[in-house]
């Protein structure tokens, strides 16, 4: 495929896109922040995961449709603005962009950690500048790279997944020799399945939701693949069985081995605490070992997807012209150097900066993922009507079409309203809120200023 230099190569394979799909959301939230769900909720954080869950599988059964009827690598942020506006379209994708810039420090921070309690002598903003530095590189050589580096990593993860879920479901069924625990007593124990209500399992809703954040990233990485509307409704559909599998199945198991009130659960995290439980050797190694994976994949998705959102910015002339430029191995150089320049100085941030700016800042991603979630759902309510008038119907459509969609748009406008109303989350909403503001104002700027130019669709 000759380059045109701003065209795309289509470099990834049906093995990336099928691993990426099947373990590339997966992040270190299900590893170790669950245990902070199950500690606030109990063992009705399993409903909390039943909830973020159907949620996602909503909103991505919408994006499928979308995308399905035409990939490209701007994904919701082209749709909005087809469907919306302009303005929605530039809003949400460099909302989509700085949210994953900042992930680029927060899982850096997270992997050096990890490194630096194994190898003490070396600090550990030389691990994070060092792991962000190699995976940048890897997205610099070729989308194709991206991809190798991706299913390798999403493959360690789903392995360590099942390993855990067999261990797991072996103490569970009492068929484990030498277990420390078994059976599902713990279901029923310390105040049975809801021992703080209903309010604590919607309270811990709010951090379940953030561990299935990246799940849209495979209809961004679809674009660039031969074949991708087979890829992406193949994507969509196996958000199903994945969420079943690898998260209610995990949690199901955490809750009936470990008690709720366990003091060392939130801090050891769930994975970790139910191994040590059980009588694993060496489980706290183990689970950091996953949780490195875990993270550098994050990483790698974050380079990946905040580069290829630029580029699809720059496409529709939202950004500087430079981010859609390819190299010959057609991979948007500028646009993976622009988005890891601003994710290292967020890194370098991370160690200068006072605590409380740097916790400000990051805040200002809080609730961007339910943004985007709510800007999808408007906007195939929205393409569906525009489909519907002009006598065509999507191959690859939304369930109960329109009542979902607008069940999906009130729900999300009420866990936003909830949040204001949860003093934990108030500077999440309120630095987003006055960010969205700001880059809402300068979308609507923008497209009453500029006349739009001609561009190629990117798929």
């Amino acid at each position: 495929m000759s380059i045109s230099g701003h065209t795309l190569t289509h470099g990834l394979k049906q093995r990336h896109i099928t691993m990426l799909s099947i373990g590339g959301v997966i992040g270190a939230g299900l590893f170790v922040g669950s245990g902070h769900a199950i500690a606030a909720a109990g063992p009705a954080a399993l409903l909390a995961f039943v909830f973020a869950g159907l949620l996602v599988l909503m909103v991505m059964r919408m994006l499928g449709e979308m995308a399905a009827a035409s990939p490209d690598t701007g994904s919701f942020s082209t749709y909005a603005d087809r469907a919306i506006g302009r303005w929605a379209g530039f809003s949400i994708g460099w909302l989509y962009w700085w949210f994953w810039v900042l992930v680029i420090p927060l899982e850096a921070n997270a992997a050096a950690t990890i490194l630096h309690s194994w190898f003490p002598d070396v600090a550990m903003w030389v691990y994070a500048l060092a792991i962000t530095l190699l995976l940048t590189l890897a997205n610099l050589a070729s989308v194709r790279n991206y991809g190798e580096f991706e299913f390798w990593l999403s493959l360690l993860k789903v392995v360590a997944i099942i390993a855990f879920l067999v261990i797991g479901g072996a103490a569970v069924l009492g068929v484990l020799p030498h277990s420390g625990v078994s059976g599902v007593s713990q279901l029923r124990a310390d105040g049975g399945l809801l021992p703080n209500g209903m309010g604590a399992v919607f309270a811990a809703m709010l951090t379940t939701m953030f561990s299935f954040v990246g799940t849209e990233v495979v209809t961004i990485a679809a674009a660039e693949s031969p074949d991708a509307k087979r890829q992406i409704i193949r994507a969509t559909n196996s958000v199903i069985w994945r969420i079943c599998i690898f998260y209610l199945g995990s949690i199901f198991i955490v809750v009936s081995l470990v008690s709720w009130q366990d003091p060392l659960l939130p801090a050891h995290g769930s994975y970790q605490r139910t191994l040590e439980l059980i009588g694993v050797p060496y489980a706290k190694f183990i689970v950091d070992a996953i949780v490195l994976v875990s993270v550098a994949s994050c990483l790698n998705s974050a380079l990946y997807t905040a580069s290829r959102m630029l580029f699809s910015l720059a496409s529709r002339g939202d950004a500087p012209a430079l981010a859609r430029r390819t190299n010959t191995k057609g991979t948007p150089a500028y646009a993976v150097l622009g988005s890891t320049a601003i994710g290292f100085l967020a890194v370098i941030a991370n160690y200068t900066v006072p605590e409380r700016v740097f916790a400000t800042l990051m805040a200002s991603s809080g609730t961007i993922a339910l943004l985007v979630y709510l800007v999808i759902a408007i906007s195939q309510l929205r393409m569906r009507h525009q489909s519907t008038r002009l006598g065509k119907n999507p191959e690859f459509r939304m369930w109960g079409f329109p009542w979902l969609s607008w069940m999906v748009i009130l729900f999300i406008c009420a866990v936003l309203v909830f949040m204001v109303f949860r003093p934990e989350h108030r500077l999440e909403v309120g630095s987003t809120g006055v960010l969205a503001a700001f880059v809402v104002a300068a979308g609507m700027w923008r497209s009453a200023r500029t006349i739009r130019p001609a561009v190629a669709p990117q798929s």
